[in-house]
């Protein structure tokens, strides 16, 4: 049976990203948990403190457990969309309620590694959007939880990028790839400083910075206007939206992150030529 980009491939590369969706919130949740550990410890070492004792906590250990109780959640119980379904959102031990975004997260991975599939087929360009989308949607929700872009998938994001279009995966030359990176950068690192400068505060991230870098490696430099656009207009609607809904957090700010990664996404799906149209040029 032909496989490619055929109704059958396609579930099957939607299956397969619910799987992968199911991970990412691994990710999600653990990522920046042992980032302030590593922190930890490395203040530990720096100021002569004795290093806090903790059990070990990576991407695999410890087993998924329920945040509230405590109680390990059996495979029957972590299979992607149907469990949560079936469990009707809550623990099968305490009855606390399962955050919707888990879910949402394994079936926005799913319907886009369908999309891949089905525009790629089986390539090695699909294995390569297949790694732009699972770091694109971890690095999304990471960072409207923490504010914080790990450099553990922003530069290997970046550095990915680059060989993807030396490579003729990503349908961007070397050249674009690499002006797109210095640009994407340069751009946002001048604005973070002409801000501090003039107002003393800081209006962005350094993660931010590499995140536009690596959407330039992937895009191109011709992408990064279409792309900052969006992200800023959306970033602002939503931004006005939670000030008058008293939805901010402390200090009136919301992260930058995760609307370059809407956009990152957007120009996946419709390329940026359809984002220059959409924003007006």
């Amino acid at each position: 049976m032909e496989l490619l980009a055929s109704p059958l491939g396609i579930a099957i590369a939607g299956l397969f990203g619910l799987l992968v969706g199911s991970f990412l919130n691994v990710v999600i949740h653990r990522l920046p948990q042992m980032m302030e550990r590593r922190w930890a410890i490395e203040c530990a070492e720096m100021t002569g403190q004795p290093v806090p004792d903790q059990p070990p906590l990576n991407l695999l250990h410890p087993r998924s457990r329920c945040p509230s109780c405590g109680t390990g959640i059996a495979w029957y119980q972590n299979v992607p969309v149907v469990s949560y379904l079936m469990l009707r959102g809550k623990c099968g031990a305490c009855g606390t309620a399962i955050g919707w975004r888990y879910p949402l997260v394994e079936l926005l991975t799913g319907a886009l590694f369908s999309w891949v599939f089905a525009q790629h087929g089986i390539t090695w360009a699909t294995l390569a959007w297949f790694g732009f989308v699972g770091a694109i949607v971890a690095l999304a929700f990471i960072d409207w939880d923490t504010t914080l872009l790990p450099d553990d998938i922003t530069l290997p994001l970046v550095w990915a990028g680059l060989i993807v279009a030396a490579w003729g995966w990503s349908g961007v030359t070397l050249s674009d790839a690499l002006w797109g990176a210095v640009g994407g950068y340069l751009s946002l690192w001048s604005v973070y400083w002409v801000f501090k400068l003039a107002t003393g505060k800081e209006g962005m991230g350094y993660g931010d910075f590499k995140l536009f870098a690596a959407l330039g490696a992937w895009f191109g430099w011709q992408a990064l206007i279409p792309m900052i656009l969006m992200a800023s207009v959306i970033g602002a609607v939503i931004g006005i939206a939670m000030k008058f809904s008293s939805g901010l957090r402390e200090g009136g700010y919301i992260p930058f992150g995760p609307f370059l990664a809407f956009a990152g996404l957007a120009a996946l799906i419709v390329g940026p030529g359809q984002l220059l149209a959409w924003v007006g040029l």
